[in-house]
């Protein structure tokens, strides 16, 4: 049986007229930081106002725990930079212990007396021991529970009947280890990507939750087999039982919901939707739960909006009473056992920060690189459970807090006359988009010497000198002064580019991965538990029948330039270009731009092209200082070059004239920014872009994604493209169709870093990377598998396009 309940709908219809009264203030200059309000203004557009107070502990805290003494709170840290496992006294409100790990990931338990903390051990294939004792943790001798070179990778887990069972999270099974002889006593193959699980009151079973299968799998403790599976919605990843142990709540990440399954029938019995409006998309990342100990109210963190669902659950409909508003992207929640107050593990902290001492590619990091992966140091929320006054005074700042809104998903009130529709589905003189894909650069890093611009020269590396075509679409169509990426890295920003949302599947697994904590890189298209259950932009299309193609986004290489490369499976089978290249740094941007244009040329002669197409040109990502390769000054120049004559090409065509071009990099990992550590480099090239014109509208990656929507008459995938300000003042209804001409290179394209001398060793302590610090020498076949078959060989020539740094 469906529920969905809602706040009452006239304080929605008040809460949507005050978001559009703050959506038509002046949108000129605003910057992320601390607004006059108090609230923190996120490079997302969206803000910041966490209730209570604030514990500040690691890095990206996933799980938390209260211990049994009552008087401690369990969180573990599961970052890119130090993962430990924190202790917080209650009463001082303060960290009193840490544990340093070397790697672990997401799962934390106790022995039934407390003296014992569990922790899942992730890469290292063990769970990790420590001995507790009077708010003191130190650390004891793992349990191993399988080869290190073997994908098992243990996360959430939970003790029961002198076991403690642990959900693999890439082997695909439910281990069960013997406390007393640490031996793995049993073992089942549950399902795709166990996140989690928890035993039943009785220890007669355990429910494992599969974030691959939008599934529960039930588990016979006894006989370790599957007894029942039971359907979610998308992205099944926390539950809990009810105080009396007769439903089980589970968060469903992509869905917005809370499948509430019956433990006795073991069928789903209600659906919670817990995001802020009845129709919103997928969104909200609903990643957390606990229970008050009375049994009458459920809380639910939603990652992606910032708050804490609070919901009524003591009847037989259950009902959403309000919000709490957090810090950001909550991942995990616990409970005082007076039930009087509410604890919330935010994974990204309560702000986000600019980085001048942002790391170079041409210069090695130091302890004092601020890389923006190790920016964002999470807290934890301390928060005395609010009285229904209160919550209603919460949930009206939640409201405040979030752009998006249901009144403006499908029609956004325009700030004047644009060649940008405000309505889906209303008519754009541009019909063909062409959305250009580059790597890893920030707004100072090139842009910083524009006189025009918020730059700070000093933190410049390629200037006009390296990107003179960059400057030259800056200066005579439109700069972008104020325009953030979404995303961190490229494992989560080629999903915001493409998809205007990461699912928490990547978010909380991809600093693991660039940290080398987990081997696997499957976050462009590799498998479908990244994926969004929208989909992507080529999804869009497909669902509305408009063509589209892809260049190098999302494909696997040929074994060797020339050989044809192959679609990721979806809907871009049959929707690339097989000769055009993707990601590899060996081979030259100018070569893509040539095939590009080869493309182009077809499509003349044929009299039309695909209405979008994606064009990945990654050549600014660059090799670091590695030596014998291009120089990342070469590197970057090549690519400009590149731009430059694709836009020349495409401005003497047949098409410029109904022709936008759209170019991003699709993070800003690799550089330093005086304004924040997301800002990027963004241009907008067409003949109906405001020439010469400066920009400085609060733009974000899914701004550009909603710009492009609007103009292909597609609705919005997310809450992030719903609720992001389209590019309107970048564009104008009149045409100039004045083409462009490419500058020349002004800094050598050859240039090459020094050889290493003979007989060095290639290390893992090199700095090879301009993105993540060191190569990926273990070989990821993840995706070739999967488009290949399972049994399938990867062969030699093929293991060294994926044998690459990583990204």
């Amino acid at each position: 049986m469906n529920r969905f309940s809602y706040l009452p709908l006239s304080l929605i219809l008040l809460l949507q007229i005050s978001g559009a009264a703050s959506q038509r203030q002046d949108a000129a200059r605003k910057l992320p930081g601390e607004l006059p309000t108090g609230a923190y203004l996120l490079p997302n557009g969206w803000s910041l106002t966490p209730a209570g107070e604030q514990i500040r502990v690691g890095d990206l805290p996933l799980s938390m725990m209260m211990h049994p003494d009552g008087k401690h709170l369990l969180v573990s840290n599961n970052g890119y930079s130090t993962q430990s496992v924190d202790v917080i006294d209650l009463a001082a409100k303060k960290v009193v212990s840490s544990a340093t790990v070397d790697m672990t990931w997401l799962g934390l338990g106790a022995s039934q007396d407390g003296n014992t903390i569990y922790a899942g051990g992730g890469r290292n294939n063990a769970i990790l021991r420590f001995l507790y004792s009077g708010g003191q943790v130190a650390a004891m001798s793992p349990i191993p529970i399988g080869s290190r070179n073997a994908d098992i990778y243990p996360g959430g887990l939970c003790v029961a009947g002198g076991h403690l069972y642990v959900a693999n999270n890439l082997s695909n099974d439910l281990y069960a280890v013997d406390l007393q002889t640490g031996a793995v006593s049993g073992k089942v193959q549950v399902g795709d990507h166990p996140y989690t699980c928890s035993a039943s009151p009785d220890g007669g079973s355990i429910w494992v939750s599969l974030w691959g299968a939008a599934q529960v799998a039930v588990v016979d403790s006894a006989s370790m087999s599957v007894a029942a599976r039971i359907q979610t919605d998308d992205h099944p990843n926390a539950m809990t039982f009810s105080t009396d142990g007769h439903r089980l709540f589970v968060a469903n990440a992509n869905s917005n919901t809370i499948s509430v399954i019956d433990v006795r029938t073991r069928k789903v019995t209600e659906r919670i939707s817990v995001a802020l409006y009845p129709n919103s998309p997928g969104g909200s990342t609903t990643n957390a739960l606990v229970a008050s100990p009375d049994g009458t109210r459920l809380f639910a963190a939603n990652a992606d909006n910032n708050d804490v669902a609070v919901i009524d659950i003591k009847g037989s409909e259950s009902r959403v009473l309000g919000f709490i508003p957090v810090g950001w992207y909550p991942t995990a929640l616990a409970m005082s056992s007076d039930g009087k107050t509410l604890y919330v593990a935010n994974g990204k902290g309560s702000r986000s920060f600019p980085n001048p001492q942002g790391p170079q590619p041409n210069k090695k990091r130091t302890p004092d690189t601020q890389y923006i992966a190790s920016l964002m140091q999470g807290s934890v929320s301390v928060i005395p459970v609010p009285d229904p006054e209160k919550l209603r005074g919460y949930t009206q700042q939640v409201y405040a807090n979030s752009p998006y809104s249901e009144k403006t998903r499908l029609s956004v009130p325009s700030p004047g006359v644009s060649a940008i529709p405000a309505r889906v589905g209303a008519k754009s003189p541009i019909e063909h988009v062409i959305y250009i894909i580059k790597e890893n650069r920030t707004y100072d890093q090139v842009l910083g010497d524009v006189p025009e611009g918020n730059g700070d020269r000093n933190l410049t590396l390629f200037g006009e000198d390296v990107t003179p075509n960059v400057h030259a679409f800056a200066r005579e169509f439109v700069l972008l002064d104020n325009f953030y990426a979404d995303a961190e890295v490229s494992a989560d920003g080629h999903n915001w580019s493409m998809g205007a949302y990461a699912t928490d599947y990547v978010e909380k697994t991809w600093p693991s991965q660039y940290s080398s904590r987990r081997r696997t890189y499957d976050y462009e298209g590799g498998t479908p538990i990244a994926a969004p259950s929208a989909g992507y932009i080529w999804d869009a299309c497909k669902r509305a029948g408009i063509s589209y193609r892809s260049y190098g986004e999302w494909v696997v290489n040929g074994a060797r330039p020339g050989d044809p490369s192959v679609a990721q499976p979806g809907a871009l089978e049959g929707h690339i270009d097989p000769q055009y290249r993707g990601f590899d740094l060996a081979y030259s941007d100018l070569e893509r731009t040539k095939r590009f244009l080869a493309e182009m040329k077809r499509f003349e002669q044929e009299g039309n092209m695909p209405r979008f197409q994606v064009v990945r040109l990654p050549n600014d990502h660059t090799n670091g200082t590695r030596p014998g390769s291009l120089t990342p000054r070469s590197y970057v120049a090549q690519n400009d070059r590149a731009l430059g004559l694709m836009i020349e090409g495409i401005s003497h065509s047949k098409f410029w004239p109904s022709t936008a071009v759209f170019v991003i990099e699709d993070d800003a990992q690799n550089g330093p920014d005086h304004v924040d550590a997301h800002r990027t480099v963004a241009l907008v090239i067409s003949p109906y872009v405001r020439r010469k014109s400066v920009d400085s509208t609060m733009y974000s990656t899914s701004s550009m994604v909603r710009t492009m929507e609007l103009i292909l008459g597609l609705p919005p995938m997310s809450q992030y493209d719903a609720a992001a300000t389209p590019m309107f003042r970048s564009f104008v209804t009149k045409a100039d169709l004045t083409p462009y001409t490419a500058r020349d290179a002004r800094v050598s394209l050859t240039e090459t870093n020094a050889a290493t001398a003979p007989g060095a060793r290639r290390s893992m302590e090199m700095d090879f990377s301009d993105a993540d610090e060191a190569p990926d020498i273990e070989l990821n076949e993840i995706i070739w598998k999967s488009i290949r078959g399972a049994d399938s060989v990867m062969p030699a020539p093929v293991r060294s396009v994926f044998c690459r740094p990583l990204r």
